[in-house]
C-alpha cells in the first residue's frame, strides 16, 4: 500500500497503482474515505497506523461500487462497532440489495461492481452534510448518489470518481481508452458531466481522485477535462480520451 502526504490533514493510499483511498486527519482522529476492494483491510489499517499514528473514527464512502465499498465489511468486523459508518443514502440502499431506479432517474440500468455490504451506514449522507471537516456535495452520475468530499480548511476535494487522472483528467462516463473502467462503470455520463461542472464551480485547490494522482491546482486540467464533454452533443461517453492532465 503506497502512501503519500497530500496536504497537512489528507493522506493518499494507492494500491496496484490504480486505486486510492484517503485519510483525513480530525481533531478525533481519522476518517477513512473508502475502502477499496475486498482484501484491502489489512493494508488500509496498517497504512493508517504506519502514516498518521491516529485511530480510525469514522469511514465515509463515496459511492458504493466494490472497488471503494469492497473492503467496509472486513474493516468494520476489525475495528468494532465504535467506528463510524457513513455513506451516500442513495447509494445505501442499493449496497443493501435494491437495485430499482427511482422516479426521476430515467431508464438507464446501474453498472459496475455493485457487492452487497452487510456493514449498516450509522449515518445516511446528503448533499451538505459535515464529515468532521468536511463538507458532502452530491455528484451523482457515475452512481445515481455519488457525493465528493470537500475540506473545509483548505478546499481540497476529495472527488470519488466524479473525476479520474488516469491516462488523463477525465470526467466520469467520458470515454478515457488508457484507463476505460471508470467509463464503463458509468451509470449516466450526462448527470456526471453535470455534476463536475458543479464540482469545479467549488474551486478546489487539491483534486484527490479515486483513481490516478492527486492534482494541486487542478482548475485548469479540470476545464480541459470539461471542454471533453461537449465536444459530441450526442453523448459524452462517445468521447476521446484524454490525454494531459
Amino acid at each position: 500500500m503506497r502512501r503519500q502526504p497530500l496536504t497537512d490533514t489528507i493522506t493518499q493510499l494507492t494500491r496496484m497503482r490504480i486505486m486510492n483511498a484517503y485519510l483525513v486527519r480530525e481533531d478525533d482522529g481519522l476518517t477513512l474515505v473508502d475502502t477499496m476492494m475486498a482484501g484491502s483491510a489489512a493494508g488500509l489499517l496498517a497504512a493508517a497506523a504506519a502514516s498518521m499514528n491516529a485511530p480510525i473514527r469514522r469511514i465515509a464512502l463515496t459511492h458504493g461500487h466494490g472497488d471503494h465499498a469492497g473492503s467496509l465489511d472486513a474493516l468494520r468486523a476489525k475495528l468494532g462497532s465504535d467506528v463510524e459508518v457513513l455513506a451516500p443514502e442513495r447509494d445505501a440502499r442499493i449496497m443493501a440489495g435494491d437495485r430499482s431506479l427511482e422516479a426521476g432517474e430515467g431508464s438507464r440500468r446501474l453498472k459496475g461492481s455493485w457487492p452487497k455490504v452487510a456493514a449498516k451506514p450509522d449515518r445516511l449522507l446528503s448533499d451538505g452534510d459535515r464529515v468532521g471537516s468536511l463538507r458532502v456535495v452530491a455528484s451523482p452520475g457515475h452512481t445515481p448518489g455519488h457525493v465528493a468530499f470537500l475540506d473545509l480548511r483548505d478546499n481540497a476535494l476529495i472527488c470519488g470518481d466524479a473525476l479520474h487522472t488516469l491516462g488523463g483528467t477525465t470526467v466520469a462516463g467520458v470515454r478515457n481508452l488508457r484507463f476505460p473502467f471508470v467509463t464503463m462503470a458509468t451509470w449516466d455520463p450526462d448527470r456526471a458531466a453535470d455534476s463536475a461542472r458543479e464540482l469545479r464551480a467549488l474551486q478546489p485547490t487539491l483534486l484527490a481522485p479515486g483513481h490516478g494522482r492527486a492534482l494541486r491546482e487542478p482548475l485548469a486540467a479540470i476545464d480541459r477535462a470539461l471542454e471533453r464533454t461537449t465536444t459530441d452533443t450526442r453523448s459524452p461517453a462517445r468521447l476521446g480520451g484524454a490525454k494531459s492532465s
